[in-house]
């Protein structure tokens, strides 16, 4: 069988009765000169012979790759996890929205030592760049200076001026604590991710904020690191309630730590939330559908996603000079919050 030749911009300028200047400006949405009708017999053209422009050619006249780069952390199955899983497919949809095809990178040292993220701007590979997964040991990002449309994603740097959006998670951690207060519970627990990460850091802030000014504490103690993992999750709750069994309460960093935390909690013979209330943070898909179904801080993880890479492509077209953008968030209440069981004499348990 006979391989169709490819129609060229050639055949379309002959079909059209024009000239291929003129084709090519109206492909390009160069046509602000050109009559209606001389444009609209260009597209009638290339709808009828079926023609499809070479996207080597527009990168090359627009001097654009039409990719955006999204570089992850060196970190076990990152692709499967569930929350670089939601930014990625938010800013695949809305790149494809777009026109955009998507790089995916992993900025392991080897990577780095390399400069291939520089390497991804010098040659031109990329666009603009999404950076997850980020913390503040990441130096490398100060590599990017201002010409690079670059954005940090649900996250910031302390200490490098890059543009960011992210969800208020200061504002996260003064919800999460003012419903445990709420419910009553006066010695609460604190499963926090990695340090070093700023968001974690204002998730704390936020939580303190609160217990501070309530003239309640948050002991060395009564805190533990659940290395942002079910497993991490469980043993810290293990340990938390080894360490103080007068715990009524604890708040987890994210979903995965909380939902391992129940677990945990479950091991030992602790009921959720009749024994220890527990609240998460993100809001994905399963905290619906643990049991006991998990009260959390619904973070717009996927919204963040699409908001960056639209915004990314804003500073791609000039269309935005920065971007400094914080996501409202929100509380979800189910059913693994519960105010604290009274003793005997009354008082709380």
């Amino acid at each position: 069988m006979a391989k169709r030749k490819a129609v060229s911009i050639k055949d379309v300028a002959r079909e059209s009765n024009a000239s291929l200047t003129t084709v090519s400006l109206v492909l390009n949405n160069r046509d602000g000169r050109i009559s209606r009708a001389t444009r609209e017999r260009v597209l009638s053209a290339v709808e009828r012979l079926g023609y499809r422009p070479s996207r080597l050619a527009q990168s090359l006249q627009s001097q654009r790759s039409g990719f955006l780069g999204i570089l992850v952390p060196q970190l076990r199955h990152a692709f499967a996890d569930i929350y670089f899983g939601e930014l990625i497919s938010a800013i695949q949809e809305t790149a494809a929205e777009n026109d955009y095809k998507i790089i995916l990178d992993v900025a392991n040292p080897r990577y780095l030592e390399r400069n291939h993220h520089l390497e991804l701007f010098r040659r031109h590979y990329i666009d603009g760049l999404l950076c997850l997964g980020v913390t503040n040991n990441d130096t490398y990002l100060d590599d990017f200076s201002d010409d690079h449309p670059v954005i940090v994603v649900n996250n910031r740097v302390a200490g490098i001026d890059l543009d960011f959006v992210q969800c208020d998670y200061a504002e996260a951690g003064r919800i999460a604590a003012t419903h445990l207060c709420e419910l009553g519970h006066k010695k609460i627990g604190y499963i926090h991710g990695a340090t070093e990460v700023q968001t974690t850091a204002d998730l704390r802030d936020g939580f303190e904020d609160v217990l501070n000014r309530l003239k309640l504490s948050l002991p060395t103690s009564r805190t533990e690191d659940g290395l942002y993992t079910e497993e991490g999750g469980a043993a810290a709750a293990i340990a938390l309630l080894t360490r103080d069994p007068g715990i009524t309460a604890i708040f987890s960093g994210n979903d995965k730590m909380a939902i391992g935390a129940i677990s945990g909690l479950k091991q030992i013979g602790k009921r959720v939330p009749d024994d220890v209330s527990v609240i998460g943070c993100d809001d994905i898909h399963h905290a619906e559908f643990c049991d006991p179904p998990l009260t959390t801080i619904h973070t717009p993880i996927f919204e963040v996603g699409a908001r960056a890479c639209k915004l990314l492509l804003d500073l791609i077209s000039s269309k935005a000079e920065s971007v400094r953008e914080t996501q409202a968030v929100s509380l979800s209440v189910r059913k693994s919050t519960a105010a604290p069981r009274k003793g005997r004499n009354g008082a709380t348990q």
